[in-house]
């Protein structure tokens, strides 16, 4: 969960960012000084919108560490931390993907996964996780996060967090530019933007924004199904898994920043279904069940 809601926030901040720099930069003004051109309107907006989404995931590590505060195991201090880069390297060479760096982070039940590589990536798992879950649930969530990794999950997010970007982008934009044009009517003597294409472009990258996160919310729902049959697999055995949801749905689960919420093993209940990075754990048990039909 963590994972993936740091994701999110931070290509929303990166796509606000960029269109108040393109706005500074006077780009957009010059897309608008003679009408607008739909055509190259939507080659700015990809570029923006890529752009946002592959900034975010090229930070994603980076960001990971620091907002959870999570170390890299370099050198094992006891049996637990042996235990963990054992489990996580033979996972991963299961999985068929490089070593990636193991953290961990103190902090309530979670785990998660990033980074931009599937052969450079990021594991971590909470104090809290290690210490409330038996060695087999543990197991299983480190291979459900592994099984992010070897999916491509963040790569895919990405691409499909470009898309929705340049879409939330173009039509911000266009709708800017009527707004604009409806208040300036008969003003024919200053071309190009006003001030009501400014603020209108402005709410909307964000409230497009918005919007368009519930569609990535959806594909990351899809994405955990995926995640937790990969763990199955790793381990041979779906029980494994079905044990280490149903031990997180009897505890509270810590939360992860806004941007790594999707990255997690889990998800805190969202004041909105559709923005839901996860599914309810009891589908994804009976998901996990149905392996064994």
């Amino acid at each position: 969960m963590k994972r993936i809601l740091l994701f999110l926030a931070t290509n929303l901040a990166v796509l606000v960012v960029l269109g108040v720099v393109t706005r500074l930069l006077g780009l957009d003004r010059f897309l608008g000084a003679y009408g607008l051109n739909l055509p190259a309107l939507l080659g700015f907006a990809a570029v923006i919108g890529f752009g946002g989404a592959f900034i975010s995931l090229a930070m994603s590590k980076t960001i990971a560490k620091f907002s959870t505060g999570a170390q890299v195991i370099e050198q094992p201090r006891d049996q637990a931390e042996v235990w963990l880069l054992d489990t996580v390297s033979r996972l991963a060479a299961n999985a068929g993907i490089g070593m990636p760096e193991v953290a961990i982070y103190e902090g309530e039940p979670n785990a998660f996964a990033t980074g931009a590589r599937r052969d450079h990536a990021l594991v971590a798992v909470s104090t809290g996780l290690l210490q409330t879950m038996s060695r087999e649930q543990a197991a299983a969530v480190l291979g459900h996060e592994i099984s992010h990794v070897a999916n491509g999950d963040m790569v895919t997010l990405t691409l499909i967090q470009g898309v929705v970007n340049t879409f939330v982008v173009f039509l911000s934009r266009v709708v800017g530019f009527l707004v604009d044009s409806a208040l300036r009517r008969g003003d024919a003597e200053d071309r190009g933007p006003g001030m009501g294409y400014f603020v209108t472009t402005l709410v909307c990258d964000i409230l497009f924004g918005v919007l368009a996160s519930m569609i990535v919310a959806w594909f990351s729902r899809q994405r955990e199904f995926r995640a937790d049959a990969g763990s199955a697999r790793l381990l041979g055995n779906p029980q494994p898994m079905i044990s280490a949801l149903r031990r997180l749905g009897e505890m509270q689960p810590g939360g992860l920043p806004r941007n790594l919420a999707t990255a997690g093993i889990t998800d805190r209940p969202a004041w909105m279904e559709l923005f839901a990075s996860h599914p309810p754990l009891e589908q994804r048990i009976a998901a996990l069940q149905g392996l064994r039909a």
